[in-house]
């Protein structure tokens, strides 16, 4: 990977659980196959951000089936055309 290249890094407050999966557009569930100790959901219309720093407990990865998932709910949550 290039030196200044940036990878995707998804953090979720331990304080600030999503286990609520309502099916939204904006939402992509994930669970115990990405390393979860139960089902949860990424709620991409609710995005902040934070410093690598704060990312502190490795808790799992997203494997590849769930990007795009991921890329359809962030496009429709950011109003960004394909």
């Amino acid at each position: 990977m290039p030196k200044n290249s940036r990878r995707l890094r998804i953090g979720i407050p331990w304080n600030v659980p999503n286990e609520r999966y309502e099916g939204l557009s904006t939402q992509v569930a994930v669970g115990i196959g990405e390393g979860l100790k139960h089902d949860s959901s990424i709620h991409c219309d609710v995005l902040a951000s934070l410093p690598k720093a704060a990312l502190t407990n490795f808790v799992g990865a997203l494997p590849s089936r769930t990007l795009a998932p991921l890329r359809r709910a962030l496009r429709v949550a950011l109003d960004v055309e394909d």
